[in-house]
């Protein structure tokens, strides 16, 4: 790993951009959806699969790396992509997340944040430089600050603290960090309180890092609520550097995301709605188990190119779930990964060719969505 990070932005149509981002394994094109590997590994789906449908780059988790197998010997055996057989890039969230999702197996305070294991009990202490350690021993091209996420309900006082300690641990991240070939990124907290969040995003924009996300959205607050914080919170960050909105990943929150100026994306939903027999189409969702495609001999989507589209039927993926048979949810996670890379695609073929706009409108009619 030598080259060094970059953002390289290529077009705007409003405030929705297309860009590049350089890594040390390679170039992504923007806006971009990464597939969500938590522990290593995409569910049901392998590296050459992932690459089949166009899949350029992936997220896994620094708490659960951490714990099982353990960083030092994902180091020990050449970095997480050699372990994990991914030859392209790979971002590492930082545990901020467990913050929120395992809030009740976990002490916080201004040094660290210190969880129970959920899997035997014991204690992983995080600390910003224990954060930045773990994602440099995993060579991850993006590592994320340790940050404070709250939920969105939490009341003013808390949201104040999270934002205090989300600004107090970005800096010592930042001053921990020591990997040249390695971007860290700063993450801006505050809710749904914009002033909060510009209180945020001022003090992490002074830092300088080379990339910014936004955290704390999709934690419960409504689509509504999330999309009238999304466009004024991402304004706060810098143009020139690449945004992430970090957990959101609703194809239409992901079109009206970009409208607002966001360039990066994760979630979980392509593969978690595969294992549950939900695949994403253009026309909007497809339930397999229901009894109307018991005969179907049709693909889930007539214009989709990817394998399962190419060859199985909905009628026998829908028998496939009916008698558990693992392949189905391998299929599904197979095409949904497919549609949002396509999805992904389509939005930057639109920015290129200055009718964002129209694209927007269309797509969010087409899933019965309000404009």
């Amino acid at each position: 790993m030598s080259a060094p990070f970059h953002f390289e932005l290529l077009d705007c149509d409003g405030t929705a951009r297309r860009g590049r981002l350089h890594t040390a394994h390679g170039t992504v094109e923007t806006p971009l959806f990464m597939v969500v590997g938590t522990q290593a590994a995409v569910k049901g789906l392998t590296p050459d699969q992932l690459e089949t449908v166009g899949v350029s780059m992936l997220l896994s988790n620094t708490y659960h790396l951490a714990l099982r197998p353990g960083a030092e010997l994902i180091a020990e055996l050449g970095g997480l992509h050699r372990f994990m057989n991914w030859r392209r890039p790979i971002l590492t969230d930082s545990g901020g997340f467990q913050v929120y999702s395992l809030a009740g197996n976990l002490k916080i305070s201004d040094h660290a944040a210190v969880f129970r294991s959920h899997i035997d009990g014991s204690v992983l202490e995080l600390t910003p430089e224990r954060a930045v350690r773990i994602q440099e021993d995993l060579g991850a091209d993006i590592a994320m600050c340790l940050d404070e996420c709250p939920p969105h309900d939490a009341d003013a006082d808390a949201l104040r603290r999270a934002v205090e300690r989300t600004i107090h641990w970005a800096d010592r991240c930042r001053a921990a960090h020591r990997r040249a070939d390695q971007a860290l990124f700063g993450i801006v907290q505050g809710g749904t309180d914009l002033e909060l969040r510009g209180r945020c995003a001022e003090a992490l924009t002074a830092l300088d890092f080379p990339g910014y996300a936004l955290g704390g959205f999709s934690v419960g607050e409504t689509p509504q609520q999330m999309v009238a914080a999304l466009g004024p919170s991402a304004a706060l960050l810098p143009w020139h550097k690449p945004r992430y909105l970090m957990g959101v990943g609703r194809p239409s929150d992901i079109v009206r995301a970009v409208a607002s100026g966001i360039d990066m994306f994760d979630c979980v939903l392509p593969t978690r709605n595969g294992r549950n027999a939900m695949a994403f189409t253009a026309d909007g969702p497809v339930k397999i188990r229901n009894a109307c495609h018991k005969r179907d001999a049709a693909p889930l989507e007539s214009n989709c190119s990817c394998p399962t589209c190419r060859h199985y039927s909905r009628a026998y993926l829908h028998h496939l779930f009916l008698a558990n048979e693992m392949l189905g949810p391998t299929l599904l996670s197979w095409h949904n990964v497919a549609f949002y890379s396509r999805l992904l695609a389509e939005i930057r073929r639109a920015i290129a060719e200055k009718r964002f706009d129209e694209f927007c409108r269309v797509s969010l009619a087409r899933w019965g969505e309000r404009i």
